[in-house]
């Protein structure tokens, strides 16, 4: 048979160059793709060699790659099925005409079951034109007795014509393009690149993937010793990737170190993982997956840059690195793969098309993460404080999220310092231990656990023995406003609103009080206009003076936190501020002693008041100059008038 010319078809051309300009957007895939293709046709030989007995059985399958610097050639050999002359014209001379979705079409579902083919598309091939200028394919199939050889500069058309080939395969050599512009092709004709990208896309192929390199030995004498400080340079075929991924072992056959190794070298951690979920699914949606938490949080976990995501593998072949859709937001600190058959992948395999596959394998290994974390809060109490400390804040933004569509499932895994206890605690071990008088959760929001034992709010509540939650996370006020309640008990802040501690003599008694002093009070709320909102008689002081707190909605923490955003504050809610002034304090008595004597201070009286409030929530005062001077007026004063 003389050589044989044949053009592409209009649209045939088109789609070539839509293949190499546009569908695949990073060119060191075509790599991935012409391995892959190899290893369909491995796959075919031996589904073939099963059934057939006029071809030979074997165990030599091999995928091989050769590096020609001089000349910038790339070859990718395998000892797969081949391919006879309509194959040739069908497969690779018909563009999006795919050998191996016409082989899965003809397969019994019995046989698909056990099969592991990944060219359904048909046009992976040509992404070799992304970096060579021309591809040659030499090959031979066992159903001819004639070898083929295949030419194309990826324009026009492409050549075919019969030639010699010792042994059933293929032959895919590529003649790299030479550096121009920006863009760089010799790292196509470096070892090292070439065996890092094998790695990375084509590391878990189960054939092995095979390259000649030098390598530098000790030079031995006659005798075979070693000469001291001789070296020569001899050429080793070395097997590139792994080929037996640690995901299609049974778990209990991986060593808890072999496990952790696997972990830091994939995911370039220098610390054990704190835990790992392994799941296998068969059914509708067939997927494996394995898990990790890691030990610690990563450095840039909360920056904009952090990516979140989980690899994704299709049968074997390496598919994308961070697919995020498989990764609800609050679980963004999770590391690991999932392995499917079953994913629709588009053309380029690139990305993938929008489905409800992966919306169900992210529901699924969301509710297996939080069975996880379950029992490891029940059964490793120590190992899950470990977890909450370096991502408890994440499972607060959960609740928090979606307006609170996951705090019934998240609710029992959150941890709370508190007042009263030494340790952390859950909601359901605070209510467990609320005295039986107690109908509300309390809690506070400062900036240490120290800060709400001494703050004031805390008076009436520790004379009470009711413990409070320690808030001190930016997160925690909107968390709390999201879950309302846990099992029927309202939140309560002790900053802020009503909350309800003295029984009804008590309330007369203060409400006759602020009768009483009704003039005093709206004097010093007038001079306090545009700092507060109200002045009132305390129901929840004991000890302390006076206290600010806010009015129902948004919290002081609320408030800091808004302010902290970027953009226009303009429309952000300010705290409703209530100073609240202890009737039963020597304070009270003096400045209404004052009030009735020396009326003329009362602005400063208030104002002194007010700031020294605002320095026990640490809020900021707004002159402390001025603070600091009214303070010496009112003590030299009182000196002199020994009052």
């Amino acid at each position: 048979m003389s050589k044989k010319t044949i053009e592409f078809k209009t649209e045939s051309k088109k789609l070539l160059d839509l293949m190499v300009h546009s569908i695949y957007t990073n060119k060191e895939i075509f790599l991935r793709e012409l391995i892959s293709n190899a290893s369909d046709a491995i796959d075919k030989y031996h589904f073939n060699s099963l059934t057939e007995d006029n071809l030979e059985h074997r165990n030599d399958y091999e995928i091989y790659l050769d590096v020609d610097k001089k000349h910038r050639k790339l070859t990718i050999s395998d000892n797969g099925i081949g391919m006879t002359y309509d194959e040739l014209i069908d497969n690779i001379g018909t563009i999006a005409k795919s050998g191996t979705l016409d082989f899965l079409k003809n397969m019994k579902g019995k046989d698909l079951k056990n099969t592991d083919l990944i060219g359904q598309f048909g046009v992976g091939f040509y992404s070799a034109f992304m970096v060579s200028d021309k591809v040659e394919v030499v090959t031979k199939s066992p159903y001819s007795e004639k070898a083929y050889k295949w030419v194309s500069q990826g324009e026009e058309g492409f050549t075919i014509e019969e030639t010699e080939k010792d042994s059933i395969g293929t032959e895919i050599t590529l003649k790299i393009r030479k550096n121009h512009d920006d863009e760089n092709y010799d790292e196509f004709l470096d070892d090292y690149k070439i065996t890092e990208l094998v790695k990375k896309y084509s590391n878990y192929v189960r054939y092995p993937i095979t390259m000649e390199k030098e390598k530098e030995v000790p030079k031995l004498d006659d005798e075979g010793n070693e000469i001291e400080d001789k070296f020569e340079t001899v050429i080793e075929k070395e097997t590139l990737n792994q080929m037996t991924p640690i995901w299609e072992k049974n778990k209990s056959e991986v060593s808890d170190e072999e496990l952790n190794d696997f972990y830091k070298t994939q995911y370039y951690d220098y610390n054990d993982p704190l835990l790992n979920i392994w799941t296998n699914v068969e059914g509708k949606l067939t997927y494996k997956s394995i898990i990790f938490i890691p030990g610690k949080a990563p450095q840039n976990l909360y920056s904009e840059k952090y990516e979140k995501g989980l690899e994704l593998y299709a049968k074997g072949v390496f598919v994308m690195d961070k697919c995020k859709e498989l990764v609800p937001d609050y679980l963004r600190f999770i590391k690991g793969l999932v392995v499917s058959p079953d994913l629709n992948l588009n053309i380029s395999r690139e990305i993938l098309q929008k489905n409800t596959q992966l919306t169900k394998i992210q529901k699924n290994l969301e509710k297996k993460i939080i069975k996880r974390l379950e029992k490891l809060l029940d059964k490793e109490r120590d190992q899950y404080i470990k977890f909450w400390k370096e991502f408890g804040v994440n499972i607060k933004y959960g609740i928090y999220d979606n307006f609170g569509i996951n705090k019934d499932l998240l609710k029992d895994l959150i941890l709370f310092e508190t007042v009263n206890e030494d340790g952390y605690i859950t909601l359901k071990e605070y209510v467990e231990k609320m005295p039986k008088d107690q109908k509300d959760i309390y809690y506070g929001s400062a900036a240490s656990k120290t800060a709400i034992k001494a703050s004031p709010q805390m008076d009436r509540l520790k004379s009470k023995g009711y413990d409070v939650l320690v808030l001190t996370d930016e997160i925690d006020e909107f968390m709390i406003s999201i879950l309302n309640e846990y099992e029927k008990h309202k939140f309560k802040s002790i900053n802020q609103g009503d909350l309800d501690l003295v029984d009804e003599k008590e309330k007369e008694t203060i409400k006759s009080l602020e009768t009483e002093n009704k003039d005093l009070l709206e004097k010093i709320k007038e001079s306090l206009k545009g700092e507060v909102d109200d002045v009132k008689l305390s129901t929840r002081l004991t000890d302390s003076p006076v206290c600010l707190v806010s009015g129902e909605g948004v919290s002081f923490e609320m408030e800091k936190v808004m302010e902290q955003l970027p953009g226009d504050k303009s429309g952000h809610q300010k705290a409703k501020k209530i100073l609240e002034i202890n009737p039963q304090h020597d304070l009270f008595k003096a400045i209404n002693h004052m009030y009735e004597n020396h009326s003329e201070d009362l602005d400063d009286y208030a104002s002194v008041l007010y700031n020294q409030a605002l320095l026990i929530e640490g809020l900021k005062i707004n002159d402390p100059v001025e603070f600091s001077n009214k303070m010496v007026k009112i003590l030299v004063k009182a000196s002199k008038t020994g009052e």
